[in-house]
């Protein structure tokens, strides 16, 4: 079928080319074929670069239906001068960054429900375990065994809490949502903050503590930076054993200054180091109160501030952890 627009410039311009014909006709023969055959010629021109055009345009239109429809598969045919090709390259630009946007979010919902998975697991073993306790209190009357559950579902019910609290930092680090403070602050400050919450447990480990880190100024979030080294040294202490050391320390270079917190437990597999960052990944010699999201979440808090933090280790002489924070960024 002939679009309607062609059908109309056809008809235009046969009607003017017959009057025009016509009129040269009383003039001169030869004046009026000569018109005659320009027009037929002009008309036909024309006609034929209008209905490119609008296939032109019926193309570009069809690939939308297609984009609609989940196809995002565009192919320029050409690369020349006119609104068409403008308009193609534009329509490629936008096509182009939608589909980064669904590829995006679809990498985005697998996350999710990954993440989901993994939450879900996670808050199993604990609630498994407050049920089972539950039902052992109803069928026990003893006064010192009902303390005893009651203890162990506490205990249960702080693991789930402290869970809880860090996917949901996790969460708004992800979103966004969480605008960092870039102030000065002292790191030995901020790392005596770090072992405030740790020192019964080091007492009670009889873990010897070394700080000799020397004191230092960074620009960032001092809370958020305390909350990533208190998850290192929450890790270095789990798997360190009874009458083991925990040290701080630092170094500092032209580029960087690093706060090194080092441990003499049980080491790392080469297998895991790769992975230990990583959510929710526990290796072999993960312990087993842990969920791995701490150093995760320690990690993320670092590249906020634009620091990284690297682990060295070796079975059965301990793990080194060592942040930097980079004097200059570039």
């Amino acid at each position: 079928m002939i679009n309607k627009d062609i059908k109309v410039t056809i008809i235009l311009g046969v009607a003017i080319t017959a009057a025009m014909s016509i009129i040269c006709l009383f003039i001169e023969p030869v004046c009026a074929i000569i018109t005659l055959l320009l027009g037929a010629l002009t008309t036909g021109i024309f006609a034929l670069y209008t209905k490119k055009r609008y296939n032109r345009l019926n193309e570009l239109n069809n690939y939308l239906s297609a984009v609609c429809s989940g196809d995002f598969d565009l192919k320029i045919a050409e690369n020349t001068e006119g609104e068409l090709s403008i308009l193609s390259n534009n329509l490629y630009k936008v096509i182009t960054i939608l589909k980064t946007q669904n590829e995006m979010l679809i990498k985005d919902k697998t996350y999710l429900a990954d993440s989901l998975a993994d939450i879900s697991h996670q808050l199993k073993t604990p609630l498994t375990s407050m049920m089972v306790m539950t039902d052992l209190i109803k069928e026990n009357g003893q006064p010192e065994k009902r303390d005893e559950f009651l203890s162990i579902i506490e205990g249960q019910l702080d693991k789930m809490k402290w869970l809880i609290t860090n996917l949901l930092k996790l969460s708004r680090l992800d979103a966004g949502t969480v605008e960092f403070k870039s102030e000065p602050f002292s790191i030995k400050n901020a790392v005596e903050q770090s072992l405030n919450p740790f020192l019964v447990t080091l007492e009670l480990k009889q873990i010897e503590l070394l700080n000799n880190a020397e004191d230092f100024t960074v620009t960032g979030d001092e809370g958020w930076t305390v909350e990533a080294i208190e998850n290192i040294i929450k890790n270095c202490i789990e798997h360190t054993d009874k009458n083991g050391r925990l040290t701080i320390s630092s170094k500092g270079t032209n580029l960087y200054t690093s706060l090194i917190i080092t441990d003499s437990g049980c080491g790392i597999e080469p297998e895991d180091l790769p992975h230990i960052f990583e959510r929710f990944y526990q290796g072999k010699n993960a312990h087993c109160e842990s969920v791995g999201i701490g150093l995760a979440l320690a990690k993320t808090i670092f590249e906020k501030e634009r620091a990284t933090i690297t682990v060295n280790s070796e079975i059965g002489i301990g793990s080194e952890f060592e942040i930097r924070f980079y004097n200059t960024i570039v």
